[in-house]
């Protein structure tokens, strides 16, 4: 049987919980590895599925990978094969990483088209075009983009919407491009100004990170480097909204409460008392949270991967909120099952509308996608009764150990396997 998670809901949370690193700020770390024979160390590196599939997809292209703990050291002296599988990409996403850094060192990539969680379709036009003003051929064969350069050259790329893969891929790629590129209307997520951070310790000359233009000077060869990989930011307010939904007292520690702001505006209208400090936020409530609108847009606005958790804490609000959905066309697969336990929520196209109800009730869910697994699971904490959420698979790509956090600041909480 798959593994679920049995959830006795509502006691309120508290106590102090420590976040890990980002997944999403690892995995093109790890994918900049293909850049230099020189070795990359990361430290502070989380246990998830996507790590482990990144770090599998490396050594099919040549990489020899040791893991010890927290981190995680990988060395591509060479460059054995520019084909990353069907098999691994199917999976994530974000295998689509390797392609920049395959062509602007080895010449060559073959990456079959991504896969990842069912939350609408997310292209990879934007990447393919940047590569080809980098002076990359594309073609797509048999399921697979196809690219070749015998050494690409700087452009000025100017992305048609924002997108923090494309930025990335396209950043690693001009980092050993000849010449000079500039990425306008570049994402500002602070991974992608943690890539640069790396790409920096490398030997690359990358100016701009974490604004609307970022500007590369290419340079013929990069060096191995050590890095640590910045704190989950997503991981980081699930937490807080943990303590929120629960009406208790939690202490996150190991973030930057800056990358979290736009949903820390958000609890505090809801009625959620926040405290902050250098590296850590405090959320404290005891009544039920007022309602709000929100409307996801590119960081630093409201980020789309905290809207099913956002959802869930604004479907026991006292009141009606409205929920705009703009990066994503089919991430509301979570409303159904949230009704399930009592949730009052209507949908049409982008928007949801949520009326508060008192309290949720436990039952059996499912989880359609990462955020959503999330979400059920802060639904299960908050509820009354037993929740089991089944495919929680989904949860195990971006969270690392979310039950045993979870489980330190009070939740009745098990894996079942």
């Amino acid at each position: 049987m798959p593994a679920s998670l049995l959830i006795e809901g509502g006691v309120p949370l508290k106590g102090e919980v420590a976040v890990s690193a980002a997944k999403n700020a690892a995995l093109p770390a790890l994918a900049a590895a293909l850049l230099t024979p020189g070795r990359l160390t990361l430290t502070n590196v989380p246990d998830l599925g996507d790590v482990r599939t990144m770090l599998r997809l490396l050594a099919t292209l040549g990489a020899v990978v040791t893991r010890r703990g927290r981190e995680a050291t990988v060395t591509v002296e060479r460059v054995a094969s520019d084909l990353a599988p069907y098999e691994l990409v199917s999976t994530m996403r974000a295998s689509v990483l390797v392609l920049g850094p395959l062509v602007a060192r080895h010449g060559s990539a073959r990456v079959a088209l991504p896969g990842g969680c069912a939350i609408g379709v997310r292209p990879i036009d934007q990447h393919l075009k940047g590569l080809a003003s980098l002076g990359a051929e594309i073609a797509i064969e048999n399921g697979y983009v196809v690219a070749r350069a015998s050494r690409l050259k700087g452009a000025r790329i100017a992305t048609d919407v924002v997108t923090v893969t494309g930025t990335e891929n396209l950043m690693m790629a001009a980092a050993l491009a000849e010449g000079t590129t500039v990425i306008e209307n570049a994402a500002r997520e602070p991974e992608v100004g943690d890539l640069a951070a790396l790409l920096t310790a490398m030997g690359a000359r990358v100016h701009g990170a974490g604004t609307e233009r970022i500007e590369i000077e290419g340079v013929p060869e990069l060096n191995g480097a050590v890095h640590r990989v910045v704190p989950d930011r997503i991981e980081a307010a699930t937490l807080l909204v943990a303590g929120a939904i629960t009406r208790g007292d939690v202490r996150v520690t190991d973030m930057v409460p800056d990358h979290v702001s736009a949903v820390l505006a958000k609890l505090e209208e809801c009625g959620v008392a926040v405290e902050t400090g250098p590296s850590w936020v405090r959320v404290r409530a005891g009544d039920r949270p007022r309602p709000a609108d929100i409307a996801t847009s590119p960081y630093p606005g409201f980020p789309t991967d905290m809207q099913a958790q956002l959802m869930t804490l604004l479907g026991l609000a006292d009141g009606e909120s409205k929920i705009t959905e703009t990066i994503f066309e089919n991430r509301y697969m979570h409303a159904a099952e949230l009704a399930r336990m009592g949730a009052r929520i209507s949908t049409e196209g982008s928007v949801a509308v949520i009326r508060g109800v008192e309290t949720y009730q436990g039952a059996p869910v499912m989880a359609s996608d990462l955020r959503a697994s999330a979400a059920l699971v802060l639904a299960g904490v908050a509820a009354r009764g037993r929740t089991e959420v089944s495919r929680i698979y989904h949860l195990d790509r971006g969270y690392e150990r979310l039950e045993t956090k979870l489980g330190a600041l009070g939740a009745r909480i098990e894996r079942r396997t």
